[in-house]
């Protein structure tokens, strides 16, 4: 196997992921994406995110409201920058909990700081994200090139800039959509997962980045709360990398916090989001696929006289029928829900081929064909899209076989490649070196959790953004294989890096062996 060392004149033995800062991969990238960003939303013209009619659930509890006379005209079409800020009292409730409220609550106290007490400009909220989403993905590529040579490690962190500085995922930055919140915290957490696999730095620090991202992550978004529940049980491996018992205490109560956090996140979600999903999962999921609509509402017990509503929207300004009718909760909503579904599809294969496929055509989009990204003052056409430093997502949308039999394939196909080290861990008992196929295994579960919530769970309305879960892990996961192939590193029979030393290690243990990343 390839000893990934480098001979440098600088200090014998030394790596590219420990040169000095300035020249370090993860500083490179981190400086990369943010200038990138930078220059897409600060500068005009500003790049951002149509409101799609979802902003109000966010805005309104937090003491934000539109102020623009012609707002509703500009849904979809065009990026609105400022907002107003309540001066009284706000008797807007919260439709829905999110850990992005602290996000929003932070960035109108630097807006007033800053600011104005009275506007609200969307960029301050933009800051707040670009500074913790740099510090991400400095994290992220300080993990991955690890043990790489330079060269190696420099064409890894070109491969990030293309990939993460794509303005298809900061342009959520200038939104007040929840993606914003899950791409950061969940490539936080990949890092601070991958960093403990390395045993490089303090596992308890590790161990509260880890937490912390993860529970922000499980409440950002309502459908999120699979992902609370996957990592709780698949991080019960985390457990058995340290024999300190106050470690194992720590990492228990951090996966019961997870595990709460997802249960917490799902029993939390409103009567009308229910009452949305539930209508969009039929009509939109079961009826629209179905060859005999009659016969599918039958199976439920509904009267075969509401497969009328086949493809329809909840939100038709002028639908055949009041969806939140006292008539359509007692005999419609009432008579199915996500169990029922799935044992709905388990039954018809052959239409749950169908509609996989459906999500399988948007599982690679990152950002929302719907949504335009110019102010309407730049005088672009309705819905326009920016296309800086879009290349990565262009081609990733061009290029990816959009089947559900793809997927499949790319699952296994990542497995595989790295199986023979995780059973080599396995074999030698060595809990830390499997956790990267934990990490693996836990990443392709969320996305995969982001397509069946979402088919299910709505079917396809909305589908493109109901699955940046998929895109996003799809994305993280990939960049680790191709990064592995760059250092050539699925074995853990190759030497052990030069740069895996005592003074990188946690102070708490000694370095741990045959470590790769």
């Amino acid at each position: 196997m390839i000893n990934n060392t480098v001979k440098s004149p600088l200090r014998q033995g030394m790596t590219l992921a420990n040169l000095p800062l300035p020249l370090s991969p993860a500083f490179i990238t981190a400086v990369g994406v943010l200038l990138i960003t930078i220059i897409a939303l600060f500068t005009a013209p500003y790049v951002g995110m149509a409101d799609n009619g979802d902003f109000f659930r966010s805005i309104y509890s937090n003491g934000i409201y539109f102020n623009l006379p012609d707002y509703d005209e500009q849904y979809f079409g065009y990026f609105v920058k400022q907002y107003g800020i309540f001066q009284y009292f706000n008797e807007n409730g919260a439709t829905l909990f999110s850990s992005q409220s602290l996000f929003i609550q932070l960035a109108i106290g630097l807006n007033k700081l800053f600011f104005s007490s009275e506007i609200f400009d969307i960029r301050f909220q933009a800051v707040i994200y670009t500074i913790l989403y740099a510090a991400a993905i400095y994290l992220l590529i300080e993990a991955i090139t690890w043990g790489m040579t330079r060269k190696q490690g420099w064409v890894t962190a070109g491969i990030a800039i293309f990939i993460f500085g794509d303005t298809g995922y900061t342009a959520y930055f200038n939104s007040f959509y929840g993606e914003s919140v899950v791409m950061i915290t969940m490539i936080t957490m990949f890092a601070a997962w991958l960093l403990l696999y390395q045993k490089r730095y303090n596992d308890y620090v590790l161990l509260a980045l880890f937490l912390i991202s993860t529970i922000i992550l499980t409440t950002s978004k309502q459908q999120n709360a699979p992902v609370g529940i996957i990592i709780a049980v698949l991080g019960c491996s985390i457990l058995w990398i340290r024999r300190d018992k106050i470690f194992r205490i720590l990492t228990l109560v951090s996966l019961a916090l997870i595990l709460f956090a997802g249960v917490f996140t799902y029993l939390n979600i409103s009567d009308e989001f229910v009452n949305i999903n539930q209508f969009h999962a039929m009509t939109r999921g079961v009826l629209k696929d179905s060859t005999d609509p009659e016969k599918a509402l039958k199976s439920f017990d509904i009267d075969e006289q509401y497969a009328i509503l086949k493809n329809s929207i909840y939100y038709e300004k002028y639908g055949t029928i009041d969806v939140n009718s006292p008539i359509l909760q007692e005999n419609f909503y009432s008579r199915y829900g996500f169990v029922s579904i799935l044992k709905y599809y388990i039954s018809n294969p052959d239409q749950l081929n169908s509609i996989l496929n459906v999500a399988a055509q948007s599982a690679f989009s990152i950002k929302p064909a719907a949504m335009g990204n110019y102010e309407q003052s730049v005088g672009k056409e309705f819905r326009a899209q920016s296309h800086f430093f879009t290349g990565y997502s262009q081609l990733k949308k061009a290029l990816a076989p959009r089947t559900i039999g793809f997927i499949f394939l790319w699952t296994v196909l990542v497995i595989g490649l790295y199986m023979p080290s995780f059973v080599t861990a396995i074999k030698a008992r060595n809990f830390r070196g499997l956790q990267r196929m934990v990490l693996i295994v836990a990443t392709i579960g969320i996305g995969l959790s982001g397509i069946f919530v979402s088919i299910i769970g709505a079917g396809d309305a909305d589908i493109s953004k109901h699955e940046f879960l998929f895109t996003l892990s799809f994305d993280l996961v990939t960049f680790l294989t191709v990064s592995s192939v760059i250092g050539r590193r699925f074995s853990k029979n190759r030497k052990k890096p030069v740069n895996e030393s005592p003074t990188m290690s946690s102070p708490f243990t000694k370095p741990q062996k045959d470590v790769s990343v």
